[in-house]
């Protein structure tokens, strides 16, 4: 793996400055091992504006960010359309890779974005680093320990009316690369491969209830948009180890039902936090001893910080010269296995999943972002 002979803090450039480049900065700036150095955006006013909220030394276009000398990973938090292209860019700045999920829109461009990176001796990593919180990692170690047996099934289930009601600029999370599969999903798979492993083979059904959607709040209220992808997906995956599981991801449900996100065992079931956060406790029910297993509470340890957390982890690895967890390929696999169940979607058929992926170790509970290593 590559190493970097750079010391002391990792420098770090954002291209994007949208709702969630918020998220991304507000902890990004709180870890010893980072710099923010840069933040640019094809709006540079809108990068000026989270710069001087965060105190990010430089901001203005996109070219601020690749064109900065000591900036060694660049965070795309652009749209999923441009992903792509601007990662691509990245690269061919001599720089790092962090992606927000999806790692792009398609199997053949995220295969083409890692072969680049690989040629350049560059590092790509992929959102989303949620799954490496204190929450789902915990429930990890759980699996992995064998506190449930042998993994033989799971299920996710996400339901909720959709974003628009309270996204200001929801329309790109109802259009190609995005809806719940591809919004959603990489919670919920990324969590499911990491649990069970690489998926094989997937068949799926999906809907849309309505073509048209209304945002509800901020300064584009009352605006109606088109839908453009279903929203609402059920999918059947079989794993290459030869256990399953059915997913469940709607825009559509009336209201906001509870998350669902569990592996069931050869000796029992664990309940898994919600994916999309880094805390929680996980819930274990085993079958054996009792008449009715009933569900015992196992707090999280591990970091608990927020988006920025798999940044970090990809950059002590890269000083460190050893793999990171949220790799390139893994988010490619996700990628795919979303790309598969559309497809099985449109066509009714079971569709091959032809790419996998290595599936890292659970991040050790004494991961600190707060202290200082490099």
């Amino acid at each position: 793996m590559n190493q970097s002979t750079t010391t002391g803090p990792l420098g770090v450039g954002i291209i994007g400055a949208g709702v969630i480049s918020t998220q991304y900065l507000e902890h990004l700036s709180s870890f010893p091992d980072v710099r923010v150095l840069a933040i640019g955006d094809i709006v540079p006013e809108a990068a000026a504006a989270r710069a001087e909220e965060f105190g990010v030394p430089a901001h203005g276009g996109v070219e601020v960010v690749l064109e900065h000398p000591e900036i060694e990973i660049v965070v795309n938090l652009t749209i999923p359309v441009a992903h792509f292209e601007v990662s691509k860019a990245i690269l061919d700045a001599g720089k790092h890779v962090w992606s927000e999920k999806p790692l792009t829109t398609d199997r053949e461009s995220a295969q083409e974005l890692l072969r680049y990176a690989e040629e350049k001796g560059l590092r790509v990593g992929g959102a989303p680093d949620t799954v490496l919180g204190a929450g789902i990692q915990s429930g990890l170690r759980a699996v992995a320990s064998g506190e449930i047996g042998e993994v033989r099934s799971g299920l996710a289930l996400f339901r909720t009316p959709g974003p628009e009601s309270w996204h200001p600029s929801p329309e790109f999370l109802f259009q190609v690369g995005a809806g719940p599969l591809f919004d959603i999903g990489p919670y919920y798979f990324t969590s499911l491969v990491l649990a069970h492993g690489p998926v094989a083979r997937v068949s799926a059904v999906g809907s849309q209830s309505v073509p048209e959607r209304t945002i509800g709040s901020g300064p584009k209220a009352g605006t109606v948009f088109e839908v453009e992808v279903p929203t609402q997906v059920s999918a059947l995956l079989q794993f290459e180890n030869g256990s399953n599981a059915s997913v469940l991801l709607s825009f559509d449900a009336g209201t906001n039902y509870p998350h669902v996100l569990e592996v069931q065992g050869s000796r029992g079931t664990i309940a898994l936090p919600d994916p999309n956060v880094f805390d929680g406790p996980s819930k274990v029910a085993l079958r054996e001893n009792t008449e009715e297993p009933a569900w015992s509470e196992q707090e999280a340890t591990g970091p608990v910080f927020g988006r920025g957390l798999g940044l970090l982890e990809m950059g002590r690895a890269i000083r460190a010269g050893v793999p990171h967890r949220l790799t390139g390929e893994l988010a490619a696999h996700v990628l795919d296995v979303m790309v598969s169940v559309g497809e099985a979607v449109e066509s009714g058929a079971v569709v091959e999943v032809a790419s996998t992926a290595t599936v890292p170790e659970p991040l050790p509970a004494d991961f600190d972002p707060a202290v200082a290593t490099l």
